[in-house]
């Protein structure tokens, strides 16, 4: 019996250390480390100069869409306002270098950066890539600051803590905590995305703050809410190991000099697989190979699908522009590939992506194209990137942009020109086939009254309820 209460004793000794060592692992406090970080991390104002053409005739309105209307605004007297945005940054060099999201300082005349509360100076930038929506700025100053340091992203796990700091709704300098919540997420906002997701607080202002591990070091820099109204716990943040390799170019170069392979890829499905005897889905399936590039040159071939990398495995088809994109220029690598249901091998010098005629005519801006819905009488276009930055619309936004409402329409006199139909019917919108589809199944109803959730010109969010002829 005294054995067994030994036993007893020992094992609730044993539980009890097992339990404070895991509990050792929830910080009590975070007012330490956010103290020590807190003059590290800045508030980002910038203003823009935008041009507009008051109305030659301000005690007559053109019908809305009329042509009359833009043909008489090009007589009106410009006039010039001032539009502001509020972002957040940190400090990577005693110089004073800034790092922050590209989307922040965007077409900014200028930009004022406020540091530690009270501090401003102004700033300009050393380099910016829209691609992985980064910026470097440096201070105009001769004064020294408090940097922070990168970590190691790579080793972070989900589930570990951090902390965001920033500048929500132009707060100034605001510290949340949560945990990682996931990794290796794509929402589709850039080209190069392998985002780190947590439920840290992050809002309209936060963008281009840091995200910290309990040892204060940079494992992300904030760029992403999901969400039309602030944080519900998703946000996304670029992983430091990526950040790094752009931020050294930019302050290097000014400018990124990514690696480029010159193929077009897809993904390898499971009927794929079983077709090439491929063991698993896996890789990046070769859809098409641009003429001269590195890949055509080392004798790459549609159908081939890429199994390795530079000595990295390919598992996924996103896996491989990230991989090739930070991979030097210039350098030989040697790419596995499986052909004809065997694995070849195949040595490929990286050309620059930044210099690829492949690169150059994708970064031509494209006139966005102009569709009419013809039960509304109106002409819509989709809702762009450019479209949500400039109207500073939530992230995740979808929607259509109508750019003509014919005298006839319904929408006549409910709803103003450059509105966004987000919704219709309670249903997301996201292009101009998602409206006509719930037009039709309206009309083909009794009731014949659509519901319209809109953006209006002063994006303010409204509900329209139209009755349709």
């Amino acid at each position: 019996m005294k054995k067994i209460k030994i036993i007893s004793v020992a094992i609730i000794l044993i539980l009890g250390a097992s339990i404070n060592s895991n509990s050792s692992t929830v910080p009590s406090s975070f007012a330490d480390l956010a103290e020590k970080l807190m003059p590290s991390v800045v508030n980002i104002s910038t203003t823009q100069t935008v041009v507009t053409r008051s109305n030659p005739f301000p005690n007559f309105q053109f019908p809305p869409g009329s042509p009359f209307e833009d043909m008489f605004k090009e007589f009106g007297t410009p006039q010039e306002r001032q539009s502001s945005a509020l972002g957040s940054g940190f400090i990577i060099d005693a110089e004073g270098i800034v790092v922050t999201n590209n989307h922040v300082i965007q077409d900014a005349d200028d930009i004022i950066v406020r540091v530690d509360g009270d501090k401003e100076y102004k700033a300009k930038v050393l380099g910016a890539d829209p691609l992985s929506d980064i910026a470097v700025l440096k201070l105009e100053t001769k004064e020294k600051f408090l940097p922070v340091k990168f970590g190691d992203s790579d080793k972070a796990r989900i589930g570990d803590w951090v902390i965001a700091i920033g500048n929500p709704f132009g707060l100034g300098g605001t510290v949340t905590s949560g945990i990682i919540s996931a990794r290796n997420r794509s929402i589709g906002l850039t080209r190069y995305e392998d985002y780190i997701q947590t439920d840290a607080s992050i809002n309209s202002g936060n963008s281009g703050g840091p995200l910290f591990d309990m040892n204060g070091d940079v494992i992300g820099i904030n760029t992403a809410i999901l969400g039309r109204n602030g944080s519900i716990g998703i946000g996304f943040s670029i992983p430091s190991n990526s950040a790094k390799i752009v931020i050294d170019q930019l302050i290097k170069f000014g400018e990124t000099k990514r690696g480029w392979l010159g193929v077009r890829i897809q993904d390898v499905t499971k009927e794929i697989a079983e077709v090439e005897n491929l063991d698993k889905p896996r890789g990046a399936l070769v859809a098409s190979v641009a003429q001269n590039s590195p890949s055509d040159k080392a004798g790459v071939k549609a159908g081939d699908i890429i199994l390795e990398f530079d000595g990295e495995k390919i598992k996924e088809m996103k896996e491989l522009p990230l991989i090739v994109a930070r991979t030097e220029v210039g350098k030989k690598v040697k790419v596995k590939i499986w052909r004809n249901k065997k694995e070849i091998e195949k040595i490929i010098i990286l050309g620059r992506l930044e210099t690829s005629e492949e690169f150059k005519v994708s970064e031509k801006k494209s006139v966005p194209e102009q569709s009419k819905v013809e039960k509304l009488r109106i002409t819509v276009r989709e809702l762009t990137k450019e479209d949500i930055k400039s109207r500073n619309l939530p992230n995740q936004t979808t929607g259509v942009i109508i750019t003509n409402i014919e005298n006839n329409s319904p929408l006549m006199n409910s709803i103003e020109l450059n509105s966004i139909i987000i919704e219709a019917q309670k249903k997301k919108i996201r292009n101009v086939n998602d409206l006509n589809q719930v037009v039709n199944q309206v009309l083909n109803t009794n009731q014949k009254t659509i519901l319209l959730v809109v953006y209006n010109s002063q994006n303010q969010r409204r509900y329209i309820g139209i009755k349709l002829n």
